[in-house]
């Protein structure tokens, strides 16, 4: 019964925190590609109505910033990905962690799929809340 009740275990609190951070991060990261897509799609209906240019030496600013926040929420899911992956005491397994509503599961994979060399295998991290 015990086994059971391992998610609990305090030394998984560390994992538990990157791995509730990674869920924030890839939440944001997929807003902000909504944004930006919205924002890409949006001056093609206004330029419909009528044919305007913009004022000289201006440039869509927006668009620019959704990029920048889009490209750093990616930095930073890869390194909250890579600290995940070192902090995971196996590999192809999954360890249980408390993510606040019973125990999820969190594990790191191989990836077969992309032909990883069997020297140096690439490894997906997977949570399953």
């Amino acid at each position: 019964m015990s086994s059971n009740l391992d998610y609990l275990d305090p030394a998984l609190l560390p994992l538990e925190d990157k791995v509730q951070a990674y869920l924030k991060t890839e939440k944001l990261l997929r807003q902000a590609e909504i944004a930006r897509t919205a924002h890409e799609h949006q001056p093609e209906a206004a330029a419909d109505g009528f044919d305007q240019r913009p004022p000289t030496g201006s440039y869509d600013q927006q668009a620019e910033e959704n990029q920048l926040e889009t490209s750093q929420l990616q930095e930073d899911l890869q390194l909250l990905q890579n600290e995940i992956l070192a902090m995971l005491p196996v590999r192809d397994e999954w360890v249980k962690v408390n993510l606040g509503y019973g125990p999820s599961r969190v594990g790191a994979f191989r990836n077969e799929r992309f032909g990883s060399s069997p020297t140096e295998p690439e490894y997906l991290l997977r949570v399953v809340q």
